[in-house]
């Protein structure tokens, strides 16, 4: 079996054109829609769609490895690192506080150089302990074949299947520096096309031990801010990839065992035309993943300042954020910091606007919903 890696035309890619910009054209122009909607929403709800987003890429990212981080220990981490004050923080434990770290890097610094110190910096983010598993790696170095080959495996013991297999470790250092000039230099081809090719690159040279993937996606995602010529993400590859794992891994495959060559370079094209599809769908995930942000924007539109008095104003954003159990008058007098028949004022206005409704009976209090 041959790789991309072992044919003399490696490193240079070449692509169906006129087919590629076609669908480039449609992602563009959906992108585009989608940011600007973004950009209509107030500040604070702007902070709140990206803490969502960003969460949600990082949980994702990790998940495709088959790692499962702590939810809220991912959010806690971001929303303390942005300044943004949210209900239930919980400590965060050095791990994911690095894998947070990794990522607000990668996005909010997208138009600093790439460097091999920065990707140090992020594998050392990465792999705090010095492991991997149960396995003592070496972080913040370019891997080396002490162990054999670095191969992609799968299947059990005896009965392994090699998906790929990286280039030798003596090739890394020179291959890295290809890499990195090409990234950090301008292009005269899009920036979204170069997510998607930075992507594939940097997975196939396989540099480190572990934690390929994870970079690779943050890669792709710092590439993907530099074509939005924005730090705040309100979208994420890695939610629609997790969606896509299997599809995903095999398009990897097939790209990276590819050695068919169109005008002089290795033939890219199915690659491309997957990354830039699953972008697409990643931007319609958008409205599943911020449909709360989204409602919330909705109904403060409709309710302008000035509807409700300060007490409704907060219990409605709670509840909009998910509030836990039942909202009673009891409970709402205590978060507001309000007396029980206030409470029950605030509560009648609302009903009568039509913005709560009384829940079904469930024991002896009344409770109530948006």
């Amino acid at each position: 079996m041959r790789y991309m890696h072992e044919l003399k035309n490696w490193p240079k890619f070449n692509w169906d054109a006129g087919h590629i910009a076609s669908i480039l054209a449609t992602v563009r122009n959906t992108q585009g829609r989608l940011l600007g909607r973004m950009e209509s929403l107030g500040f604070s709800l702007r902070c709140e769609a990206f803490l969502t987003t960003l969460t949600q890429d990082i949980l994702k990212s990790s998940e495709i490895e088959g790692e499962i981080l702590d939810s809220k220990q991912v959010r806690s981490s971001l929303a303390r690192r942005l300044g943004i004050n949210i209900a239930g923080q919980v400590s965060v434990d050095r791990h994911i506080d690095g894998v947070v770290e990794m990522m607000l890097d990668a996005v909010q610094n997208f138009d600093k150089p790439l460097t091999k110190e920065r990707l140090f910096g992020w594998h050392s983010c990465l792999f705090p302990s010095g492991r991997s598993g149960m396995h003592k790696i070496k972080v913040a170095h370019w891997r080396d074949d002490n162990r054999g080959p670095m191969q992609v495996v799968s299947g059990a013991l005896g009965h392994e299947k090699v998906h790929f297999e990286a280039p030798a470790a003596g090739r890394i250092d020179a291959e890295m520096k290809t890499f990195l000039k090409w990234f950090n230099d301008n292009q005269n081809f899009d920036s979204v096309l170069k997510a998607a090719i930075a992507h594939l690159w940097f997975v196939t040279i396989h540099p480190f031990r572990d934690g390929n993937g994870r970079i690779a996606r943050a890669i792709a995602d710092m590439q993907l801010a530099r074509s939005d010529n924005n730090a705040a993400r309100f979208y994420s590859m890695s939610v629609q990839i997790r969606k896509e794992r299997a599809a995903y891994y095999k398009i990897l495959e097939n790209a990276q065992k590819n050695t068919h060559i169109f005008q002089g370079g290795i033939d890219i094209t199915p690659w491309l035309e997957w990354f830039l599809a699953c972008l697409n769908r990643a931007f319609d995930t958008t409205e599943n993943t911020l449909s709360g942000v989204l409602k919330k924007a909705r109904f403060w539109q409709k309710y302008p300042q000035g509807t409700f008095n300060e007490r409704q104003r907060l219990m409605i954003n709670k509840l909009f954020d998910g509030f836990e159990g039942k909202l009673t008058s009891s409970k709402w007098a205590k978060l507001a910091k309000c007396s029980q028949d206030t409470a029950l004022r605030d509560i009648s206005e609302l009903l009568e606007k039509g913005i709560l409704i009384k829940n079904e009976a469930g024991g002896r209090s009344t409770s109530y919903s948006l």
